[in-house]
């Protein structure tokens, strides 16, 4: 007994104590920026916090489906501020060549210089990214291939843009039942074209076509993620796609997780 004791004692003077290990964010719930959304020129519509404070916020640049408009995503979009980014989305039903969605960052950038506007000294220029769905999805491939991009995210993609002429990091998303936009014909063998940049495939299961309407629904959070870590240096959003504990990849809402070499590297 008298030994236990001692064991005991011992324990609780050496063995320092672990510290506690903060849960994983959620990226799917709503982050923690209060969100506006105006007219930032007369062909685009901005989703971003409502108070951009002291510091730069990345800039995301987004392009709709054919003939549809922002305020279809509205919910997406303005989730994708919530967490700090400034979306510019183009008020456009056909952005397949991406100027549209270029035009967007571009506007934010000049307006970063002009004293007097509400984004005077707030955008982060050297960070921007490009989404879209469908034919937007197409126009961020396209966009991606300007310098001015960091990181493009096609989301169930028309055939616009080149794979090849991106020069950053890739996220293709899928959608299981999307019966428009095939992914094993029409999404997968993109992301096997980016060999030369990581490349990320990501099929949503049970997904249609129609599923990135509106909130963005299973997509939403993984796209936030991607944006967080590659536009925001946000280390907790990492792991849902790098390493060997990605999350991701053993995650069942998706039905299939592809990543190239460059993307195991990261």
């Amino acid at each position: 007994m008298r030994r236990l004791w001692l064991v005991a004692l011992l324990t609780a003077l050496f063995v320092v104590p672990q510290p506690a290990q903060a849960a994983p964010v959620d990226w799917a719930e709503p982050g923690p920026y209060a969100v506006v959304s105006e007219a930032l020129d007369a062909t685009h519509t901005v989703f971003r916090p409502a108070d951009l404070g002291t510091g730069t916020h990345p800039v995301i640049v987004w392009g709709n489906g054919t003939g549809a408009v922002p305020a279809v995503y509205a919910g997406l979009l303005r989730h994708l501020a919530s967490y700090g980014f400034v979306v510019a989305a183009a008020d456009t039903t056909n952005s397949g060549t991406g100027r549209e969605m270029l035009d967007g960052a571009r506007t934010l950038i000049a307006e970063n210089a002009r004293p007097g506007s509400a984004y005077f000294g707030r955008i982060d220029t050297a960070h921007v990214g490009a989404t879209g769905h469908s034919q937007g999805g197409g126009g961020a491939i396209a966009a991606g291939a300007d310098p001015l991009v960091t990181t493009t995210v096609p989301i169930e993609p028309g055939p616009q843009g080149s794979v090849g002429a991106l020069h950053g990091p890739v996220l293709f998303f899928g959608g299981q039942f999307d019966v428009v936009v095939l992914p094993g014909l029409l999404v997968i063998p993109r992301y096997y074209a980016a060999l030369h940049v990581p490349a990320v495939y990501a099929e949503l299961a049970g997904a249609t076509h129609f599923t990135p309407a509106g909130d963005g629904g299973g997509f939403r959070g993984a796209l936030t993620a991607w944006f967080r870590y590659w536009l925001a240096g946000d280390s907790q959003a990492r792991g849902v796609f790098f390493g060997p504990a990605c999350m991701l990849c053993a995650d069942p809402a998706w039905s299939k997780v592809l990543r190239n070499a460059k993307a195991l590297e990261v």
